[in-house]
């Protein structure tokens, strides 16, 4: 870990259980992240202990400082007697005790208790935190009042809070309950499993539909199995053990330098080709782009004829899936790149969200 100190200057956005902070430290100015249920809100004036690694390291997502201790400010003590056993971030210094859904302590425990199906719930899977506002607002194209959870898991960021996109969703009523699951934090429930996480979100948040994304910030190594979006399979073949839909996201890009993204990237044609061992739905929809879509076409078509699981391609009508992701409540971003820069993977996400919309809506 690399460390500086500095002092608050100014306080910045803030959204639920993140501030932003603008610190003068020895290096000069930096913008740094504190979590409030950590370590509290800085206050201008403060001292503080920042974590500068990955800034110093000018990294994508993640390349901001953050706060570790407030050196003069009081520290936030519980707000409430501590309940539940369930430790996440475990053994590091910033572990955090939860009350998870699927405890002993839990008021949700005997639900989930001999819980073992889904009752063919969608689990719509995807490997890019970015994809999530696309595919609600295609899932809006259906069943615009459909609840929808979301299931974070720990590919990315482990503090939920960490997504704006996240917050601005859930301000906009697009997202009925969060759930984070395995070292993830922070979501309405914790839950020591993706298995648990998606029975909470059938059993106890009563979801039309559950959409299982890792947190921001994926990781890559440009190797053929060195990336977080593998384990997107992990959470399509506990769908189907227990008894759900699942519904496999493509990650498209049209935009992408990198000729291993281009069309359909090698993380979704690596994990539902090579890894998924169960069988899944992948939803697909015509993109402006007559070349990129002839592309995306071709690759799906060996995708599916060379996979060890049955992959069922459905395909869904573009219309109005534009004008959805047009009235998204947060900006359109991956990568990087904006919807007008890049609309292939957002047009894609969001026919995955009407698609599965669909299935939510059948008797």
């Amino acid at each position: 870990m690399e460390w500086a100190e500095g002092v608050v200057a100014s306080l910045g956005e803030s959204w639920p259980g993140a501030q932003v902070c603008e610190v003068s430290t020895g290096a000069g100015p930096m913008t740094a992240l504190a979590y409030t249920a950590m370590v509290g809100c800085p206050q201008p004036g403060e001292r503080v202990l920042l974590n500068v690694a990955a800034v110093r390291r000018g990294l994508g997502t993640g390349g901001m400082a953050f706060v570790v201790a407030r050196i003069d400010g009081a520290r936030p003590g519980p707000t409430s007697p501590s309940v539940g056993h369930i430790v996440k971030a475990r053994y590091t210094p910033q572990q955090q005790m939860f009350l998870a859904v699927d405890e002993q302590e839990s008021p949700h425990h005997d639900a989930l208790r001999g819980a073992d199906s889904l009752g063919g719930m969608p689990v719509l899977v995807t490997d890019l935190h970015s994809a999530l506002p696309a595919i609600i607002a295609g899932v809006r194209t259906r069943r615009p009042q459909a609840r929808v959870a979301y299931v974070m898991t720990e590919g990315g960021a482990l503090p939920l809070s960490f997504s704006r996109t996240v917050a601005g969703l859930r301000e906009a009523g697009w997202i009925a309950s969060t759930i984070t699951v395995g070292q993830a934090f922070g979501g309405d429930h914790e839950a020591v499993s993706i298995h648990t996480g998606l029975l909470a979100a059938h059993r106890v948040v009563a979801a039309d539909l559950a959409v299982v994304i890792q947190g921001p910030g994926n990781v890559g190594t440009d190797t053929r199995w060195g990336f977080s979006g593998v384990a997107t399979v992990e959470a399509l073949h506990a769908a189907h053990v227990l008894g759900g839909t699942p519904v496999a996201g493509l990650r498209v890009s049209g935009a992408d330098r990198r000729e291993r993204h281009r069309g359909i990237s090698h993380h979704s044609r690596t994990a539902y080709g090579r890894a998924l061992l169960a069988p899944a739905t992948i939803p697909v929809t015509r993109v402006v782009d007559t070349e990129l879509d002839a592309l995306i076409r071709a690759q799906l078509d060996a995708l599916v004829g060379s996979a060890r699981a049955v992959l069922t391609v459905a395909e869904i009508s573009p219309d109005g899936l534009q004008e959805a992701l047009d009235s998204s409540p947060v900006p359109l971003s991956t990568m990087g790149r904006s919807l007008a820069e890049d609309p292939a993977g957002f047009v894609i996400a969001a026919a995955t969200g009407a698609w599965a919309a669909e299935v939510s809506a059948r008797p």
